[in-house]
């Protein structure tokens, strides 16, 4: 689910996808979301765990790519390793650094808690990417 402030960012420029520092971090049951938060400072419950490091995870690699009326963005994959934690959701924001000017961009519900006991908590994206938008028209 798309955050309702990452349409106005990302199409006023606040938001970079690819120059950016993006990261994704996970949440417990606690969290409930709500498209209407729109810093990461609205976020709650993060899990703390074994080989889980407080903010989450940096995604390396990203890219936009255009194909016509299409654009993709991706990113690889985020893999855990070894850890020890109980995950419900994911968020993905933008980090500045601070909190309150760190931009919300998405949120995974898994449907389930997703636990792991010393063995690795991956995020694997879809093949067709982690976003994609299309122009209207």
């Amino acid at each position: 689910m798309i955050y309702t402030s990452f349409y106005k960012a990302i199409a006023d420029g606040t938001i970079d996808l690819d120059s950016d520092i993006i990261k994704v971090m996970l949440c417990d049951d606690s969290y409930v979301p709500n498209l209407s938060h729109d810093f990461k400072n609205d976020i709650t419950g993060e899990v703390t765990g074994i080989g889980y490091t407080a903010g989450g995870a940096t995604l390396a690699n990203k890219s936009v790519t255009i194909d016509g009326a299409d654009s993709k963005f991706d990113a690889d994959d985020i893999v855990w390793g070894g850890s020890t934690m109980t995950a419900r959701y994911a968020v993905m924001y933008v980090s500045t650094g601070t909190d309150t000017t760190s931009p919300l961009i998405a949120v995974w519900d898994f449907t389930e808690d997703k636990v792991t006991n010393n063995s690795p908590f991956e995020l694997i994206w879809s093949s067709t990417g982690i976003l994609r938008f299309r122009a209207a028209g």
